[in-house]
Protein backbone atom coordinates (compact mmCIF):
# COMPACT_ATOMS: atom_id res chain seq x y z
CA UNK A 1 0.00 0.00 0.00
CA UNK A 2 2.68 2.45 0.87
CA UNK A 3 4.47 1.56 -2.24
CA UNK A 4 1.30 2.47 -4.41
CA UNK A 5 0.90 5.71 -2.61
CA UNK A 6 4.51 6.65 -3.47
CA UNK A 7 4.53 5.87 -6.89
CA UNK A 8 0.82 7.99 -7.19
CA UNK A 9 2.41 10.69 -5.47
CA UNK A 10 5.53 11.41 -6.89
CA UNK A 11 3.75 10.76 -10.50
CA UNK A 12 1.70 13.67 -9.22
CA UNK A 13 3.76 15.83 -8.06
CA UNK A 14 6.61 15.31 -11.14
CA UNK A 15 4.34 14.68 -14.11
CA UNK A 16 2.00 17.23 -12.20
CA UNK A 17 3.91 19.98 -11.97
CA UNK A 18 5.25 19.90 -15.60
CA UNK A 19 1.48 19.86 -16.80
CA UNK A 20 0.05 22.77 -14.69
CA UNK A 21 3.85 25.07 -15.65
CA UNK A 22 2.28 23.91 -19.23
CA UNK A 23 -0.78 24.84 -18.85
CA UNK A 24 -0.34 27.94 -16.71
CA UNK A 25 1.85 29.62 -19.23
CA UNK A 26 -0.73 28.59 -22.33
CA UNK A 27 -3.24 30.74 -19.94
CA UNK A 28 -0.93 33.69 -19.73
CA UNK A 29 -0.31 33.33 -16.08
CA UNK A 30 3.48 34.24 -15.02
CA UNK A 31 3.63 37.37 -17.27
CA UNK A 32 3.94 41.13 -16.26
CA UNK A 33 0.51 42.15 -17.05
CA UNK A 34 -1.42 39.11 -15.00
CA UNK A 35 -2.71 39.85 -11.77
CA UNK A 36 -1.21 36.32 -10.35
CA UNK A 37 2.43 36.45 -11.76
CA UNK A 38 5.35 34.17 -11.30
CA UNK A 39 6.72 36.12 -8.31
CA UNK A 40 3.29 34.89 -6.41
CA UNK A 41 3.91 31.58 -7.37
CA UNK A 42 7.56 31.67 -5.56
CA UNK A 43 6.13 33.14 -2.36
CA UNK A 44 3.44 30.00 -2.66
CA UNK A 45 6.07 27.32 -2.72
CA UNK A 46 8.51 29.31 -0.29
CA UNK A 47 6.14 29.38 2.03
CA UNK A 48 4.84 25.60 1.31
CA UNK A 49 8.57 24.46 1.70
CA UNK A 50 9.83 25.98 5.17
CA UNK A 51 6.25 24.62 6.58
CA UNK A 52 6.97 21.38 5.11
CA UNK A 53 10.36 21.36 6.78
CA UNK A 54 10.26 23.51 10.28
CA UNK A 55 6.38 21.99 10.78
CA UNK A 56 6.51 18.52 9.64
CA UNK A 57 9.34 17.09 8.43
CA UNK A 58 11.77 18.08 11.46
CA UNK A 59 8.92 17.55 14.19
CA UNK A 60 8.65 13.75 12.93
CA UNK A 61 12.22 13.06 12.91
CA UNK A 62 13.00 14.62 16.27
CA UNK A 63 10.20 12.33 18.09
CA UNK A 64 12.42 9.17 17.25
CA UNK A 65 15.14 8.01 20.05
CA UNK A 66 18.25 9.38 18.28
CA UNK A 67 20.10 12.13 19.88
CA UNK A 68 18.77 15.39 18.53
CA UNK A 69 22.79 17.07 18.08
CA UNK A 70 23.12 13.93 15.75
CA UNK A 71 19.62 15.06 13.52
CA UNK A 72 20.97 18.60 13.78
CA UNK A 73 24.51 17.86 12.45
CA UNK A 74 22.67 16.23 9.60
CA UNK A 75 20.65 19.07 8.58
CA UNK A 76 23.57 20.89 8.64
CA UNK A 77 25.13 18.70 6.61
CA UNK A 78 22.68 18.41 4.42
CA UNK A 79 22.49 22.31 3.76
CA UNK A 80 26.06 22.29 3.03
CA UNK A 81 25.94 19.08 0.44
CA UNK A 82 22.96 20.51 -1.65
CA UNK A 83 25.24 24.17 -1.57
CA UNK A 84 28.26 22.21 -3.24
CA UNK A 85 25.56 20.70 -5.48
CA UNK A 86 24.20 23.90 -6.07
CA UNK A 87 27.82 25.35 -6.55
CA UNK A 88 28.67 22.50 -9.05
CA UNK A 89 25.75 23.02 -11.16
CA UNK A 90 26.26 26.63 -11.87
CA UNK A 91 30.15 25.81 -12.81
CA UNK A 92 28.73 23.53 -15.06
CA UNK A 93 26.26 26.39 -16.96
CA UNK A 94 29.39 28.97 -16.85
CA UNK A 95 31.37 26.48 -18.29
CA UNK A 96 29.32 25.31 -21.19
CA UNK A 97 28.29 29.27 -21.57
CA UNK A 98 32.35 30.33 -21.80
CA UNK A 99 32.57 28.09 -25.10
CA UNK A 100 29.13 28.77 -26.46
CA UNK A 101 28.50 31.96 -29.33
CA UNK A 102 28.45 35.38 -27.68
CA UNK A 103 24.92 35.50 -29.09
CA UNK A 104 23.71 32.67 -27.29
CA UNK A 105 24.83 33.55 -23.83
CA UNK A 106 22.27 34.94 -21.56
CA UNK A 107 21.68 31.69 -19.30
CA UNK A 108 22.75 34.00 -16.49
CA UNK A 109 22.14 33.07 -13.22
CA UNK A 110 22.32 36.18 -11.78
CA UNK A 111 23.54 36.96 -8.21
CA UNK A 112 24.12 33.22 -8.29
CA UNK A 113 21.01 31.53 -7.74
CA UNK A 114 18.31 29.60 -10.20
CA UNK A 115 15.80 31.91 -11.45
CA UNK A 116 12.83 30.05 -11.79
CA UNK A 117 10.35 32.66 -12.95
CA UNK A 118 8.91 32.77 -16.47
CA UNK A 119 11.18 34.93 -18.99
CA UNK A 120 8.35 37.12 -19.36
CA UNK A 121 9.22 38.11 -15.32
CA UNK A 122 13.06 38.01 -16.44
CA UNK A 123 13.96 34.42 -16.14
CA UNK A 124 17.27 34.29 -16.23
CA UNK A 125 17.68 31.11 -18.93
CA UNK A 126 18.73 32.60 -22.46
CA UNK A 127 16.03 31.89 -25.59
CA UNK A 128 18.80 29.57 -26.88
CA UNK A 129 17.50 26.44 -28.12
CA UNK A 130 21.12 24.29 -29.33
CA UNK A 131 20.84 20.36 -28.46
CA UNK A 132 23.57 20.06 -26.25
CA UNK A 133 21.98 22.78 -23.67
CA UNK A 134 18.59 21.47 -24.16
CA UNK A 135 19.53 17.45 -23.05
CA UNK A 136 21.95 19.25 -20.45
CA UNK A 137 18.76 21.02 -18.72
CA UNK A 138 16.68 18.02 -19.04
CA UNK A 139 19.78 15.89 -17.98
CA UNK A 140 19.74 18.49 -14.63
CA UNK A 141 15.92 17.92 -14.05
CA UNK A 142 15.91 14.31 -14.45
CA UNK A 143 18.31 13.64 -11.63
CA UNK A 144 16.09 16.74 -9.46
CA UNK A 145 13.61 15.09 -10.07
CA UNK A 146 14.97 11.62 -9.15
CA UNK A 147 16.31 13.01 -5.66
CA UNK A 148 12.84 14.42 -4.88
CA UNK A 149 12.07 10.70 -5.58
CA UNK A 150 13.60 9.84 -2.44
CA UNK A 151 12.82 12.63 -0.45
CA UNK A 152 9.14 12.12 -0.96
CA UNK A 153 9.34 8.46 -0.37
CA UNK A 154 11.42 9.23 2.90
CA UNK A 155 8.40 11.13 4.04
CA UNK A 156 6.13 8.08 3.10
CA UNK A 157 7.82 5.94 5.18
CA UNK A 158 7.54 8.00 8.44
CA UNK A 159 3.61 8.79 7.91
CA UNK A 160 0.96 8.90 4.82
CA UNK A 161 -0.17 12.47 5.61
CA UNK A 162 4.13 13.64 5.63
CA UNK A 163 4.37 11.91 2.28
CA UNK A 164 1.27 13.60 1.10
CA UNK A 165 2.32 17.49 2.24
CA UNK A 166 6.08 16.38 0.57
CA UNK A 167 4.68 15.94 -2.85
CA UNK A 168 2.54 18.82 -2.98
CA UNK A 169 5.59 20.90 -1.52
CA UNK A 170 7.72 19.35 -4.69
CA UNK A 171 5.10 20.21 -6.92
CA UNK A 172 4.56 23.68 -5.84
CA UNK A 173 8.20 24.33 -6.24
CA UNK A 174 8.41 22.43 -9.52
CA UNK A 175 5.70 24.53 -11.14
CA UNK A 176 7.89 28.07 -11.66
CA UNK A 177 10.68 25.75 -12.55
CA UNK A 178 9.35 23.90 -15.15
CA UNK A 179 7.49 27.32 -16.72
CA UNK A 180 11.10 28.31 -17.15
CA UNK A 181 12.29 24.82 -18.24
CA UNK A 182 9.73 25.12 -20.85
CA UNK A 183 10.37 28.95 -22.19
CA UNK A 184 13.85 27.30 -22.59
CA UNK A 185 13.29 24.12 -24.64
CA UNK A 186 10.74 25.65 -27.11
CA UNK A 187 10.64 29.48 -26.62
CA UNK A 188 8.08 31.91 -26.27
CA UNK A 189 6.73 31.87 -29.34
CA UNK A 190 7.60 28.60 -30.74
CA UNK A 191 4.47 27.02 -31.08
CA UNK A 192 5.73 23.79 -33.00
CA UNK A 193 8.15 23.19 -30.36
CA UNK A 194 5.99 23.42 -27.12
CA UNK A 195 4.45 19.71 -27.91
CA UNK A 196 8.06 18.23 -27.96
CA UNK A 197 8.83 20.39 -25.03
CA UNK A 198 6.08 19.06 -22.83
CA UNK A 199 7.21 15.28 -24.00
CA UNK A 200 11.05 15.64 -23.35
CA UNK A 201 9.78 17.59 -19.80
CA UNK A 202 7.25 15.27 -18.57
CA UNK A 203 10.37 12.48 -19.26
CA UNK A 204 12.26 14.04 -16.96
CA UNK A 205 9.30 14.32 -14.74
CA UNK A 206 8.34 10.94 -14.23
CA UNK A 207 11.64 10.59 -13.06
CA UNK A 208 10.17 11.30 -9.97
CA UNK A 209 8.59 7.92 -9.85
CA UNK A 210 11.72 6.10 -10.30
CA UNK A 211 13.70 7.85 -7.36
CA UNK A 212 10.38 7.30 -5.28
CA UNK A 213 10.83 3.75 -5.91
CA UNK A 214 14.23 3.26 -4.81
CA UNK A 215 14.11 5.52 -2.09
CA UNK A 216 11.00 3.02 -0.67
CA UNK A 217 13.45 0.14 -0.57
CA UNK A 218 16.21 2.05 0.23
CA UNK A 219 14.37 3.47 3.59
CA UNK A 220 13.09 0.07 4.04
CA UNK A 221 16.62 -1.98 3.96
CA UNK A 222 18.11 0.77 5.85
CA UNK A 223 14.63 1.64 8.40
CA UNK A 224 16.55 2.75 11.78
CA UNK A 225 17.82 5.59 9.73
CA UNK A 226 14.65 6.83 8.57
CA UNK A 227 14.71 10.27 10.96
CA UNK A 228 18.25 10.74 9.26
CA UNK A 229 16.38 10.94 5.69
CA UNK A 230 13.82 13.06 7.26
CA UNK A 231 16.46 15.94 7.96
CA UNK A 232 17.87 15.22 4.43
CA UNK A 233 14.83 15.93 3.01
CA UNK A 234 14.36 18.96 5.85
CA UNK A 235 17.63 20.32 4.07
CA UNK A 236 17.01 20.28 0.62
CA UNK A 237 13.23 22.14 1.25
CA UNK A 238 15.19 24.59 3.68
CA UNK A 239 17.72 25.08 1.02
CA UNK A 240 15.51 25.39 -1.89
CA UNK A 241 13.53 28.41 0.05
CA UNK A 242 15.91 29.97 1.29
CA UNK A 243 19.16 29.90 -1.21
CA UNK A 244 16.65 29.80 -4.11
CA UNK A 245 13.14 30.94 -4.20
CA UNK A 246 13.19 33.73 -1.27
CA UNK A 247 16.40 35.73 -3.05
CA UNK A 248 14.13 36.07 -6.13
CA UNK A 249 11.76 37.82 -3.90
CA UNK A 250 14.13 40.37 -2.89
CA UNK A 251 13.58 42.80 -5.27
CA UNK A 252 12.68 46.48 -5.20
CA UNK A 253 8.59 46.20 -5.07
CA UNK A 254 5.79 48.53 -3.98
CA UNK A 255 3.97 48.51 -0.59
CA UNK A 256 1.12 46.40 -1.67
CA UNK A 257 2.97 44.11 -4.06
CA UNK A 258 5.68 43.20 -0.83
CA UNK A 259 2.32 42.70 0.92
CA UNK A 260 0.80 40.08 -1.76
CA UNK A 261 4.47 38.46 -1.30
CA UNK A 262 3.76 37.85 2.18
CA UNK A 263 0.77 36.87 1.98
CA UNK A 264 1.07 34.15 -0.69
CA UNK A 265 4.43 32.87 1.41
CA UNK A 266 1.54 32.47 3.96
CA UNK A 267 -0.77 30.93 1.84
CA UNK A 268 1.72 28.49 0.90
CA UNK A 269 2.39 27.61 4.45
CA UNK A 270 -1.64 27.46 5.44
CA UNK A 271 -2.53 25.06 2.62
CA UNK A 272 0.14 22.57 3.54
CA UNK A 273 -1.00 22.58 7.40
CA UNK A 274 -4.84 22.24 6.09
CA UNK A 275 -3.28 19.38 3.68
CA UNK A 276 -1.57 17.95 6.83
CA UNK A 277 -4.55 18.26 9.21
CA UNK A 278 -6.52 16.55 6.25
CA UNK A 279 -4.57 14.01 6.09
CA UNK A 280 -3.85 13.48 9.50
CA UNK A 281 -7.86 12.86 9.94
CA UNK A 282 -8.57 10.63 7.38
CA UNK A 283 -5.28 8.76 8.41
CA UNK A 284 -5.33 8.75 11.92
CA UNK A 285 -8.22 7.50 12.86
CA UNK A 286 -7.21 4.08 11.03
CA UNK A 287 -3.96 4.66 13.11
CA UNK A 288 -5.94 4.67 16.10
CA UNK A 289 -7.80 1.94 15.31
CA UNK A 290 -4.91 0.25 14.96
CA UNK A 291 -3.07 1.05 17.98
CA UNK A 292 -6.29 -0.09 19.75
CA UNK A 293 -6.28 -3.53 18.52
CA UNK A 294 -2.88 -4.29 19.10
CA UNK A 295 -2.60 -2.79 23.08
CA UNK A 296 -6.11 -5.07 22.96
CA UNK A 297 -3.39 -7.75 21.68
CA UNK A 298 -1.04 -7.03 23.96
CA UNK A 299 -3.16 -6.95 26.81
CA UNK A 300 -4.87 -10.32 25.71
CA UNK A 301 -1.02 -12.14 25.71
CA UNK A 302 -0.03 -10.72 29.37
CA UNK A 303 -3.19 -11.92 30.80
CA UNK A 304 -2.45 -15.42 29.15
CA UNK A 305 1.22 -15.05 30.60
CA UNK A 306 -0.52 -14.17 34.03
CA UNK A 307 -2.55 -17.18 34.05
CA UNK A 308 -0.10 -19.14 33.31
CA UNK A 309 2.36 -17.89 35.86
CA UNK A 310 -0.28 -18.82 38.72
CA UNK A 311 -0.77 -22.06 37.47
Amino acid sequence: MTLIAIVLATLAAGLGSVWIAAALMRSGIGREDSRFGAQHLLSLAAGALLATAFVHLLPEAFESQINPKALFVTLLLGLVFFFLLDKAELWHHGHEHRHAPPQERGHSHGDGHHDHAPASQGHGHAHHHNTAGGWSLLTGDSVHCFGDGILIASAFMADMRLGIVAAISVLAHEVPHHMGDLVVLAGNDNRSQRGVALLKLSLAGAVTALGGVVGYFLVSSLDGFLPYFLAIASSSFIYVALADLIPQLQRQLTARQTVQQVAWLAVGMVVVSAVSTWAHGSHGHAGHDHTEQHEGHGGHEAHDGHEGHAH
